[in-house]
């Protein structure tokens, strides 16, 4: 009987290796002698044949949908707040001897207890962070774990599913947060908690995990870190002691103030104020009260202690309300009137108040001994608030008298400017505390000192020039002309040809956007006197033209698009000379203004020939090469990726960053005839395209919300050489020689340098492009 089985498979076999051979034979005889000789086959082989060959060919569309689709083991388990209900996750039973992890170990470093290869190198420098689905954890007895997850930590999953940091692929993910809700630990089982983390699948004894919590410790200790085991995961914790922070591992988080949402403060202006000291906590020690109403009583109504009410009428919040004797207070408001505000530490050393306190624009003086302010390790505190130890609160007073009023000032601006970009919600704490940890993976393309701790009005206020001090000529002689192509090979070849010309170009670098297409070969390119290179770029991204390459051996850099074929030799070697005069500037050929439309109310950009000029493009000018850095990694904001989303703008970027760090306008160097480009379509270039306008209107809007360009940074200023009218040598010497003296005398008037050309420069514009 088993053996039947197998010859009918075997028959089927040999009829399949006949069916073939006669298909393959009908077919060469078609081919031969027509349709004639094709034998006949029985009706009820061929639907056999043609069922078996249909199963074969679904079975192999199937695998090949299986193995090349799309998808990812555990990614139909992603967190999704907007898809999946806390009554829709699946429950989870979790047996009373479930493993515990061990408690905290103090002794982690980034280099012991997190492993760095997880994530590895990637473009952005940017740290891949996995949300594990969201379950719900019950006892032998049914019992839940632990509550309903919190609008906070919702909040927080959410902002992270939404930032770049995100990845839906546990396999890519360098960093681990579980959807359990520890921020508040009143709320948690501690052991059963602990046997929840001690469940998840890429638990490794916490590494790679992290946990938030702002409400660390009970009754009647109050740790100051989370009581629940964790062994190795990290924590981004508020109220942190000095025994409690592991630092450079841990991150230290404020406690959110939930009348960040409910309560809108407008700012208020730094200065002198009703109050010069205000307490506003409840429920204080009685010691520091008594310390505090000493204090009022010594110095009258510059010191105001408030505390809570008890004589509201029904329907009041108290929480929204503060008391002296008999007057009422509205809370935070009250916060608004005094110049100093104090933070006592209460149960728990991190408190609430210092996220009101920064909000309404008032210095806090933190008073608690050991403890970790919120983002210690990036924030510089001494900017923004007074810390005063516990035995020195009675002096307390006098301290702050001692701070001089313009430093008082400045600190107001910084405590309003502190809440702003890292207090005001939960998403700016969740992010904030990402970029610390993606800082300490990537250390060369960490934020600096300067953009956690500027605001954006101290940051581009006092800008100073980066280059030169005195400013002299570069030293290195030459420059190297960057082209940035994509398919437009005739007249790539052009602008090479051309470009090679200029005595001063020391090498050429061609960099080729496109990664379906490959180079030409090398045989095919203009033989010319300098060395030419060509980088292949791994992304098609505008900001590749910016990228600081190793190649650029200069200080000074041309860039120039495919299709500038308009620009002479000449003209781009009297660009050299000037930018050589003004390093530290743009100095282009087309120029653009940027003004305020008082119709639309908003930022527009401006094409037409004008005569004022704030931006030249970058598809034909000059500058320093440290701007290159600049743009690839310190350009603020999101601005960059913006740029390489739309395709669009990244002159406009440029324009702003060097204005914003030199603090100085551009200079405009006139060709012999209007700039224009006679050859261009609409098929050729980005900036024909029809919403080419819009999207440049759109970037000026989003660059004043992000950087603040100096008002005013405009200039009627345009040198035309002389060289355009020079007949011999000696005509050419004297221009040359008048045009440094000229340019160097108005150096430091930026706004002057039209009158000046005009003095000796018969063939510059003065009016008109």
């Amino acid at each position: 009987m088993a053996s039947k089985p197998y010859h009918r498979v075997g028959l089927e076999l040999e009829c399949e290796k006949e069916a073939v051979c006669v298909i393959m034979c009908a077919s060469v005889k078609y081919n031969i002698r027509g349709p004639a000789l094709i034998p006949r086959m029985k009706t009820k082989h061929r639907i056999y044949y043609i069922t078996l060959f249909s199963i074969v060919l679904l079975g192999l569309i199937a695998t090949g949908m299986f193995q090349f689709w799309p998808h990812s083991i555990e990614s139909s388990n992603d967190w999704n707040v907007e898809k999946r209900s806390v009554r829709d996750v699946p429950v989870v039973r979790l047996p009373a001897n479930s493993p515990i992890p061990e408690r905290g170990d103090l002794s982690c470093r980034m280099h012991t207890c997190f492993d760095v290869y997880r994530c590895g190198f990637n473009p952005k420098n940017k740290i891949k962070v996995y949300i594990y689905a969201l379950k719900k954890y019950v006892d032998d007895f049914g019992v839940p774990v632990s509550n309903t997850i919190s609008r906070e930590y919702n909040e927080l999953l959410t902002a992270i599913s939404d930032s770049d940091y995100y990845t839906d692929d546990i396999n890519r993910a360098c960093l681990f947060v579980p959807s359990i809700d520890v921020l508040n630990q009143n709320t948690l089982r501690i052991k059963e908690t602990a046997q929840v983390l001690a469940q998840l699948s890429r638990w490794d004894r916490g590494t790679n995990h992290l946990l938030f919590n702002m409400l660390p410790g009970g009754p009647p200790d109050y740790n100051t870190a989370l009581d629940v085991p964790r062994d190795r995961a990290l924590l981004a914790g508020g109220g942190f002691s000095t025994w409690t922070y592991r630092q450079g591992y841990d991150v230290s988080i404020p406690v959110y103030s939930p009348l960040s949402a409910e309560v809108d403060l407008p700012e208020k202006g730094p200065g002198p104020r009703r109050h010069f000291l205000i307490s506003s906590q409840v429920g204080l020690h009685p010691e520091y009260r008594e310390d505090l109403e000493a204090l009022q009583v010594k110095h009258g109504e510059s010191v105001l202690v408030l505390d809570k009410c008890t004589n509201l009428s029904e329907g009041v919040l108290s929480i929204r309300k503060r008391c002296h004797k008999h007057q009422v207070f509205d809370y935070p408001q009250v916060l608004q009137e005094a110049t100093f505000c104090v933070v006592l530490r209460g149960a728990r050393l991190g408190q609430a108040i210092l996220s009101d306190v920064l909000q309404a624009g008032c210095v806090p003086v933190v008073i608690a001994d050991s403890y970790i302010l919120p983002f210690s390790e990036v924030l510089d505190w001494k900017r923004a608030s007074v810390v005063v130890p516990e035995e020195k609160m009675s002096d307390v007073y006098s301290i702050l008298q001692s701070i001089p009023q313009r430093q008082i000032e400045e600190m107001q601006r910084q405590a309003r400017w502190f809440w702003e970009a890292y207090f005001q919600s939960i998403k700016a704490i969740a992010l904030a505390t990402l970029q610390i940890i993606n800082d300490r993976i990537y250390p060369y393309a960490a934020i600096s000192y300067e953009e956690w701790n500027d605001p954006p009005a101290v940051k581009w206020g006092s800008v100073s020039n980066p280059l030169f001090l005195p400013l002299i000529p570069p030293q290195s002689q030459g420059f190297t002309a960057i082209v940035l192509t994509y398919d437009r090979v005739e007249s790539l070849f052009r602008v090479i040809t051309e470009v090679s010309k200029v005595p001063s170009l020391s090498k050429l670098l061609v960099v080729w956007n496109n990664q379906n297409k490959n180079p030409p070969e090398d045989s095919l390119w203009p033989k010319i006197r300098v060395p030419l290179k060509v980088v292949r770029t791994a992304e098609n991204k505008l900001s590749n033209r910016f990228f600081p390459y190793d190649e650029i051996e200069t200080e000074a850099v041309l860039a120039i698009d495919d299709d500038i074929i308009m620009l002479t030799s000449d003209e781009l070697q009297f660009g050299y000379e000037v930018w050589r005069e003004f390093p530290d500037r743009l100095v282009g050929y087309p120029g653009r203004l940027h003004l305020w439309d008082h119709e639309m109310n908003k930022w527009k950009y401006e094409s037409e020939w004008t005569n004022e000029v704030s931006m030249v493009l970058t598809g034909a000018a000059f500058y320093h090469k440290y701007f290159n850095y600049l743009y690839t990694y310190k350009m603020p904001g999101d601005i960059k990726n913006w740029v390489d989303a739309h395709m669009n703008c990244e002159d406009i970027a440029m324009n702003f960053l060097v204005a914003n760090v030199t603090g100085k306008a551009v200079i405009k160097v006139t060709p012999r005839k209007k700039f224009k480009c006679p050859e261009c379509t609409a098929i050729d270039g980005l900036s024909l395209d029809q919403t080419h306008m819009v999207e440049r209107n759109r970037l000026k809007c989003y660059l004043k919300a992000v950087i603040r360009i100096l008002d005013g940074a405009c200039s009627e200023s345009r040198l035309g050489s002389v060289l355009w009218e020079a007949r011999d040598k000696h005509h050419l010497e004297w221009a040359g020689g008048r045009l440094g003296k000229l340019l160097r005398k108005a150096l430091l008037s930026p706004w002057g340098l039209a009158t000046v050309v005009t003095n000796w420069a018969p063939a510059t514009q003065t009016s008109g492009p």
